[in-house]
């Protein structure tokens, strides 16, 4: 019998079960490795039954979202969580820091009848989770990666390192040094194969923190490029806003705009 493998989705855009479809070829190899028994962007549908591997997309943002959430990981064996929205909270957890009730009457006629938590939290908030795929969205060699592995019993390495590196490997010129532009690759984990700065773009951060960074001296170097602080704050604050590291960065930045403003009043 082969192992089993399900996908499950909270609230998120679906760009992660996307990836995991565009494996391709890879994908009906997978196949020939596991059955697939739950995969609501694909077909198979099976959200209660018992598992090896459980794959998460998405964030908590409902107290139905809690109880779901508890059902899976008692069924099944490693639970992964793959992309920002599950991993930090994602885009959504931009209302954390804000009046959730004020954005819920902002959007619906009737936000009465809205049942949702004034937070969007990452998986591992809420259940012990056993790895992370960052990324927004992941890439499928990770996905294909971590499953190999978790099925030949070896524990995956979480590559954490920068996208500073993945740039040095790839012979691809600093954006940062070169154009001035404001990257985010010296405090962003690799993953994505430096996808922007190799098209002369700097990086948007959406792997989340990398390893040992220094959130304050990338926003002084950015202060240098003529940024203000509120800017900075929002580089931070943006796909994986809720990690902790990005999180205290922005709202110290932020801080420094408010202390800014004062002193010019």
């Amino acid at each position: 019998m082969k192992p089993r493998v399900a996908v499950h989705k909270f609230a998120s855009c679906s760009g992660c079960q996307l990836a995991f479809i565009n494996m391709g070829e890879d994908l009906i190899t997978l196949t020939e490795l596991v059955d697939i028994v739950h995969f609501p962007e694909a077909g198979p549908l099976g959200p209660e039954d018992a598992v090896d591997i459980a794959f998460i997309e998405g964030s908590v943002t409902t107290p139905e979202d809690v109880d779901r959430l508890k059902g899976i990981r008692e069924h099944c064996g490693y639970l992964v969580t793959m992309g920002a929205c599950a991993t930090s909270g994602g885009i959504q957890a931009l209302k954390n820091n804000a009046d959730s009730d004020a954005w819920l009457k902002s959007v619906y006629a009737k936000p009465e009848y809205v049942e949702s938590l004034s937070t969007s939290a990452a998986i591992s908030r809420h259940v012990a989770v056993d790895f992370e795929l960052w990324g927004c969205p992941v890439n499928v060699r990770q996905i294909s990666w971590v499953v190999r592995q978790l099925l030949t019993g070896v524990e995956p390495v979480d590559a954490n390192e920068k996208v500073c590196a993945e740039c040095k490997r790839k012979n691809t010129v600093c954006v940062l040094v070169s154009k001035g532009e404001p990257c985010m690759g010296p405090v962003t984990r690799t993953g994505c194969g430096a996808l922007c700065p190799s098209f002369g773009t700097a990086c948007y951060a959406c792997y989340g923190p990398a390893e040992g960074i220094n959130t304050e001296a990338l926003g002084q170097r950015f202060i240098g490029l003529g940024l203000q602080p509120a800017a900075i704050a929002q580089k931070f604050h943006m796909i994986n806003n809720a990690a902790d590291e990005f999180d205290s960065a922005g709202k110290s930045w932020a801080a420094k705009q408010e202390v800014s403003n004062e002193h010019s009043s």
